[in-house]
């Protein structure tokens, strides 16, 4: 299982392939893989998002997803979870997160995987500023599933 929590940008079908590549281990052991990317949008609440800066406590962090990633083995049988997320000054278009879980079957993989990334969205400590054309803006709340 791997978490990294980045200010960099990231390519996130290359980080899977890699990722992928690297799991000799499990070579022939999986039958899924699910994943799913998060990118930021141009608009939100109807207002147009020029960019968006996301904060983050380092440490609790990374220990959030840790908690949720070990959450989610408990419920579905999972050979790995491979979770990236961004933080620092974000462009629209620009991927934010990915998560990807690999199990036997298809249903533990998408399961585990919707589970990480909604669990994410309402648990983990980030903030979000979005920069508009006029001011910058803290969002409130997460957007609709």
């Amino acid at each position: 299982m791997t978490i990294s929590v980045r200010n960099t940008p990231f390519d996130p079908w290359t980080e899977l392939r890699q990722y992928q590549d690297k799991m000799l281990t499990q070579y022939g052991k999986y039958g899924a893989t699910a994943s799913f990317v998060g990118t930021l949008r141009d608009t939100n609440l109807g207002t147009d998002v020029q960019g968006m800066t996301l904060e983050h406590y380092p440490g609790m962090t990374e220990k959030s997803l840790q908690h949720i990633a070990d959450e989610a083995r408990q419920h579905w049988a999972i050979l790995d979870i491979l979770i990236i997320h961004r933080y620092g000054e974000l462009a629209p278009n620009e991927p934010i997160m990915l998560a990807a879980v690999w199990a036997e079957h298809r249903a533990a993989a998408f399961d585990a995987c919707r589970f990480i990334v909604e669990e994410l969205k309402h648990r983990a400590p980030f903030w979000k500023c979005e920069d508009l054309a006029t001011h910058k803006r803290w969002v409130e709340q997460n957007t609709l599933k």
